[in-house]
């Protein structure tokens, strides 16, 4: 019981830190000691938390990969020609940017992480609806939810991805194909819900229509995450962990960039995230020391068998009620590899629930928290009843249709 406490304890430490930030510091300065505590404690036997960090280890690598890859793009200009595209394509026309904000997060949150949109694209949406002269709420507000529903795609997109793709056994191809369905219909029903929602500020008249500047596309830096991309399917073929690929791709970036002196060694180790890394394989530790003692045996009584449509659909609600509570990273960690003895659908499942479930509470992923501090730093407000009001209308219809979808892609395509 003591140990059970001091695991649930720990966890909780780290999850309100995260939240919270206590001081401005970095999530690994509690979450590493809190790590320590279970270990020392002996709420996780040593042999279990080597098995942990040899299992996080691979996805961390490529997290970081990724992260470095993402960041020099941006600095080669990606993001910046996605904002004069995003004006040119609009018009003028709220409705039209909402609809190129739409195209442009889901696509980068799919290949680049949902990091790279929160973090890379929010700013420039926020640069660009000022340059039209149109209210950013709907365009900003579609970054953090494009952020969480956009990431059902590749095995890339998501932290949890990453998680629940280790668990399922799948290919990478497979994996895309089986999510490609929930992933389009998911963003459908976010864009009918948003137009609805947001119909006053997309009516408003454009203040001013600013000057048009073309669009300078940097093609090395959308050559190189092309054939990364490409890199992935074939290392997966291949039984090549797909995060030689991303760090082949980063590497090619960081080479032409430090070649350029367009960065420096240092500037490419930062943006790999260290603290952040050291965060996930902590958090990954204290998780599976709340699970050994206790909680995934209480998960397991009440997580669905098999992979029937009411299964899947339950195990999705589930996953997105557990998101919301403790956020969607412990929540794969604890839920994939009690769903995996039921098929990679039942796993699949379970990513959609935290994918899409954190839509609804600020709490629910760390990519929302960071979205509302780049807000914030925009002077934008953002009011809670408004972003509950939103998520409750969203995130019910996108779990029951991705969850329905994948039910058909299962039977068309199967695992």
């Amino acid at each position: 019981m003591l140990l059970e406490s001091l695991s649930v304890a720990a966890l909780i430490v780290v999850l309100v830190c995260a939240v919270v930030r206590p001081f401005g510091r970095p999530e690994a300065v509690f979450a590493v000691p809190a790590a320590a505590l279970v270990i020392v404690s002996g709420a996780i036997p040593l042999d279990d938390v080597r098995a942990e960090a040899g299992r996080l280890g691979p996805v961390i690598g490529f997290l970081a990969a990724v992260l470095v890859l993402a960041k020099l793009c941006a600095d080669e200009g990606l993001f910046r020609a996605c904002g004069t595209w995003m004006a040119r394509w609009a018009r003028h026309r709220p409705q039209r940017l909402l609809g190129a904000v739409f195209a442009l997060a889901s696509v980068i949150t799919a290949a680049l992480s949902l990091d790279a949109t929160v973090v890379l694209l929010t700013p420039v949406v926020f640069a660009t609806a000022t340059r039209m002269g149109t209210r950013a709420k709907p365009h900003a507000y579609a970054c953090a939810h494009l952020s969480n529903t956009a990431s059902l795609l590749l095995p890339v997109s998501n932290l949890t991805n990453l998680l629940a793709f280790t668990a399922t056994g799948l290919s990478f191809t497979r994996f895309a194909l089986l999510m490609l369905l929930p992933w389009l219909v998911a963003i459908a029903v976010e864009y009918a819900v948003f137009r609805r929602f947001f119909a006053a500020e997309l009516a408003a008249p454009v203040e001013d229509e600013g000057e048009r500047e073309p669009v300078r596309l940097p093609l090395f830096a959308m050559g190189t995450v092309a054939a990364t991309l490409v890199g992935f399917a074939l290392a997966s073929a291949a039984g090549i962990d797909p995060a030689w690929a991303a760090a082949a791709g980063a590497l090619v970036m960081a080479v032409r960039a430090l070649a350029l002196r367009r960065t420096t060694p240092v500037a490419v180790v930062r943006s790999a995230a260290l603290p952040f890394l050291a965060f996930v394989l902590a958090l990954g530790i204290v998780v599976r020391a709340v699970l050994d003692n206790g909680l995934g045996d209480a998960l397991g009584h009440v997580l669905p068998d098999g992979t029937a449509l009411p299964a899947l659909l339950g195990t999705a609600a589930l996953a997105a009620v557990l998101a919301n509570l403790i956020n969607n990273l412990p929540a794969v960690l604890a839920l994939a590899p009690l769903a995996a003895p039921s098929g990679p659908g039942a796993v699949l499942a379970v990513l959609i629930g935290v994918n899409l479930g954190p839509n609804l509470t600020y709490a629910g992923s760390l990519a929302t928290l960071l979205w509302r501090r780049i807000i914030h730093h925009h002077d934008h407000e953002v009011r809670l009843k408004e972003f509950t009001v939103l998520g409750l209308l969203t995130v019910p219809l996108t779990l029951l249709a991705a969850t329905s979808a994948l039910w058909g892609s299962l039977r068309i395509i199967g695992t």
